[in-house]
């Protein structure tokens, strides 16, 4: 049963969640929503979504490129950029700095 994960502490980590998951494969927008629910993370709003992901595209961490499908009209796939990988990086320094401080608090109760 997944919490109640309050949306000022979810869009703090969204973007760093969406470059992990664009890194292992370019995806879509309904793709990427469909694989945040795989991991857990079932109660972000689609838009939600897009708007992240026009601003990453503006910050240069990620590039869409139309590509045709076969269920329908054409999709936007998004690939993470050198500049998304780096971004991606230093989230995964941060997130692991936060987690082990916010972890030894949480020990320590």
């Amino acid at each position: 049963m997944q919490p109640n994960i309050s949306s000022q502490m979810l869009k703090g980590i969204l973007q760093g969640v969406m470059l992990m998951i664009l890194a292992k494969q370019p995806d879509y927008g309904y793709g990427i929503s469909t694989q945040l629910n795989q991991y857990g993370l079932d109660n972000i709003p689609k838009g939600t979504i897009y708007p992240l992901l026009t601003a990453m595209e503006k910050r240069n961490y990620l590039v869409g490129k139309m590509q045709p499908s076969e269920n329908g009209p054409d999709r936007k796939y998004y690939h993470v950029t050198q500049a998304g990988q780096v971004a991606r990086q230093e989230f995964v320094q941060e997130w692991q700095f936060l987690a082990q401080i916010v972890n030894k608090l949480i020990e320590e109760r």
